[in-house]
């Protein structure tokens, strides 16, 4: 064993940290910078009042993800706030001289997507995003925070940010996952058992054999979560599949063999100390869907749904609060809920792979009758895509609509909203009250494919049952 041996949060936070403040919070340096066309404007404006420029602005990149329309391609928008937002945004990229994939380049697309894809997130990278999911990019052994409009600015401003430094649960998942067990299930599992606020303080390093075989675009969605779990940020250990997926990409190292060498440096050393270690069996997660109003508040498909008085004191509150919201019956089987809208897309689960296996289920069947269904791509690169595979026919056949690229109803900044208390079967990364556009509407998270089975059935269905289910890709 090694002298001195760090987890790869420490290796990365002492290469970039450039100062201690008084309070104790170290002055972060940050590599790259994500911005959008939501949290940007206030912070560009008050970079013009202080009369200050961007300090580095080969580090930033932009991109419109947020309140971008999916039904429309052309501009101007019938939403005025979205048009203006991203003239807005097209501004002051062109005045600060910051790469923008605006909507007629090809590689627009939801920022925690468009980053990956074009090679721009890589190992040992700080990562900076006036946006929650930030975490995402954790998955390449980088580490990435979300921030608020002000710290926008100040990383625009000074290309630093002053953070806590936070301790680090290394989450052990070991085992093979049981047939039609995804990435969705697993993070949905791990904030199940940990809590909404069980992360706060730390970093999530996440490991064991089910991470190992993991994809990287499973390794995004659940770092992409991590947030949900109260976690500051969320990463996997860069390894073989992290470098073959980088490599060729747009931004990847021209010297690429010094790279992947610096690279395999970072991982986490035996014998580093961790905060916290969480061992998980992967024999033990199922299919899982959320019935409240957190994340955490989630059964497997084929469990009834919890009865508050029999719940720890600490959660019967939420947990009534979240059932009356959601007009669902304590003790009540959740398999055989009846849904209006199911979504497929957001940055967790809109990526290629995402659309591959629910179209590889949903071909040659029809979505319910009563039920509204949307699949949005990720980025127009992953809808490229999609579309010479014949992916979008398989989906519209089906009763599909398929849209462009953007975030749409994951939180329904633009026009595609739930309406009244319709209920949607969603693969995006939050059931909260509102955040799908109505006060009174009904969100339900689930992975790709029980997406998919809910938009045949018409109901929260076992997809395992419906597609006879043998062991798939996770």
């Amino acid at each position: 064993m090694q002298d001195n041996p760090k987890s790869l949060f420490e290796k990365v936070w002492d290469a970039h940290e450039v100062g201690k403040l008084s309070d104790g919070r170290s002055q972060l340096f940050i590599g790259t910078h994500l911005i959008h066309e939501v949290t940007s404007p206030q912070a560009f404006g008050m970079l013009r009042d202080l009369d200050l420029p961007v300090r580095y602005p080969n580090r930033t990149f932009a991109t419109v993800d947020h309140i971008v329309p999916t039904d429309e391609r052309n501009e101007p928008y019938s939403d005025a706030l979205a048009d203006a937002m991203i003239k807005e945004l097209r501004k002051n990229c062109k005045d600060n001289g910051v790469t923008f994939f605006d909507t007629n380049t090809g590689k627009q697309g939801i920022v925690h997507i468009i980053g990956p894809e074009q090679g721009i997130t890589q190992p040992g990278m700080t990562i900076a995003c006036g946006d929650s999911h930030t975490s995402t990019h954790g998955a390449f052994g980088a580490i990435a925070f979300g921030i608020g409009t002000s710290q926008v600015r100040d990383v625009l401003a000074t290309q630093t940010l002053a953070l806590s430094r936070l301790k680090v649960r290394r989450i052990n998942v070991d085992g093979e996952l049981a047939p039609g067990v995804y990435a969705k299930d697993v993070i949905l599992h791990i904030i199940r058992v940990l809590g909404v606020n069980g992360g706060i303080g730390y970093a999530y390093e996440f490991g064991g054999e089910v991470f190992d075989n993991f994809t990287m675009e499973e390794r995004m969605t659940v770092c992409n979560m991590s947030i949900e779990g109260g976690a500051r940020c969320g990463y996997v250990n860069p390894d073989e599949t992290t470098f073959e997926y980088l490599k060729g990409r747009n931004y990847a190292p021209k010297n690429w063999d010094e790279a992947v060498s610096h690279w395999k440096s970072l991982r986490s050393d035996p014998g580093c100390e961790y905060g916290d270690v969480v061992n998980i069996r992967a024999e033990d997660i199922l299919p899982t869907v959320t019935w409240g109003i957190t994340p955490g508040q989630a059964i497997f498909v084929d469990q009834n749904i919890p009865i508050p008085a029999e719940l720890p004191e600490k959660d019967r509150a939420t947990a009534e609060e979240a059932l009356e919201h959601m007009s669902l019956v304590p003790g009540a089987p959740i398999a055989g809920t009846p849904i209006d809208v199911a979504f497929l897309g957001s940055c967790t689960n809109g990526r290629l792979s995402d659309l591959q296996e629910a179209a590889r289920y949903l071909k040659g069947r029809k979505v319910a009758k009563s039920v509204k269904a949307i699949v949005v791509p990720g980025s127009q690169v992953v809808a490229q895509i999609a579309e010479q595979q014949g992916l979008d026919k398989i989906f519209t056949e089906a009763g599909f609509e398929w849209r462009g690229a953007g975030c749409s109803m994951c939180l329904a900044m633009n026009p595609d909203k739930l309406i009244g208390n319709q209920l949607c079967a969603s693969s995006s990364n939050r059931n909260f009250k509102g955040r799908q556009g109505s006060i009174t509407g009904r969100t339900m998270l689930m992975s790709p494919l029980m997406v998919i089975a809910a938009a045949i059935t018409g109901e929260i269905t076992d997809a395992r049952k419906l597609f006879e289910i043998g062991r798939t890709a996770a």
